[in-house]
């Protein structure tokens, strides 16, 4: 077996490791031709990672231009401790008002811990100057270095 298998994560771990992590780093392509990398927080739904950001970003002009990125998720300090997860994703930008708003209310609940009437209205009145993003993966690669048991 290689060694690339043996440290693949299975869909359950990946699933597990995603739901336990906080930021995504996205990439998309800036108007230069580079990578641009963006911190983001998030919400798995449905096998998509789900955020909201600022229409008026560059990460967002990126996808209006190519509704493509590249998003990586990492834990571990020390090569025996390395995880994590890279997926080429489209992305679908989320415009209509209410589902951009719902979409900020599960990321305030998931970051803040809090929900309700309070928490909708301060969502709400951000909602319009944000677009809700859908990134959906279409290739996964995996690692998880624990698996190795510390023989390289």
């Amino acid at each position: 077996m290689s060694r690339r298998a043996l440290i693949t994560m299975t869909t359950d771990e990946v699933r597990a490791f995603l739901e336990e992590q906080r930021v995504v780093t996205v990439a998309t392509i800036g108007p230069n031709g580079r990578p641009h990398l963006v911190p983001l927080w998030f919400v798995l739904e449905d096998g998509e990672l789900v955020g909201w950001t600022y229409r008026a970003s560059q990460k967002v002009a990126n996808l209006r231009r190519e509704p493509e990125a590249t998003v990586q998720l990492e834990a571990g300090e020390t090569y025996d401790r390395l995880r994590g997860v890279t997926m080429e994703c489209d992305v679908r930008l989320v415009e209509e008002p209410a589902e951009v708003a719902r979409i900020g209310a599960a990321v305030a609940a998931r970051y803040s811990g809090h929900s309700g009437p309070e928490v909708d209205a301060l969502v709400a009145a951000q909602a319009v100057k944000r677009v809700g993003l859908r990134f959906a993966p279409t290739s996964v690669v995996s690692w998880d270095h624990r698996k190795l048991s510390g023989t390289y």
